[in-house]
């Protein structure tokens, strides 16, 4: 009986380990930006953010069934770092640091991960003109400038594909 089993476990384990050698790197450095610890190679609170969502991951794998493990994994990091956002307030020297966890969650799934604006405003719970308004004084912090004047935030600001 038990080896009728480890064939489906083990291909489901390899399934897992092949998405998280192509997509952990992406995901580190969206969870390095959420928490804004510097870009020094470290980055436990990034690294401790990530495993909690990749374990979770592990865990719903036999049920995607056809949904992207990509969104799921990072609705789960924007989620869990929601939950903590508390922890991530202090200053660590990192690129967002100046932002407040809702500005750093919203421009970074808006801005580096390109998700639209109607998708971050379900993920979050919040109306999009919110959203935008976040997005737009997060630009503004950046820049240095708090008056933002653009309608959109522009993706260029963290390298994201526009």
């Amino acid at each position: 009986m038990r080896e009728r089993h480890a064939g489906p476990r083990r291909g489901r384990a390899q399934d897992f380990e092949s998405f998280v050698a192509g997509a952990a790197g992406r995901l580190l450095h969206t969870a390095t930006l959420l928490t804004a610890e510097p870009a020094d190679g470290r980055h436990p609170h990034a690294r401790r953010l990530l495993t909690a969502s990749l374990a979770r991951t592990f865990a719903d794998w036999e049920r995607l069934r056809g949904e992207d493990p990509y969104d799921r994994t990072r609705q789960e990091l924007a989620a869990r770092f929601a939950r903590e956002a508390w922890r991530h307030h202090r200053p660590r020297g990192g690129l967002l640091d100046r932002l407040t966890p809702q500005e750093r969650l919203v421009l970074v799934l808006r801005l580096y991960e390109g998700v639209p604006e109607e998708q971050t405003a379900a993920l979050l719970g919040l109306p999009e003109d919110r959203v935008r308004a976040v997005c737009n004084r997060s630009v503004a912090t950046m820049r240095g400038t708090r008056n933002p004047t653009a309608r959109r935030c522009p993706a260029r600001l963290l390298g994201a594909a526009p």
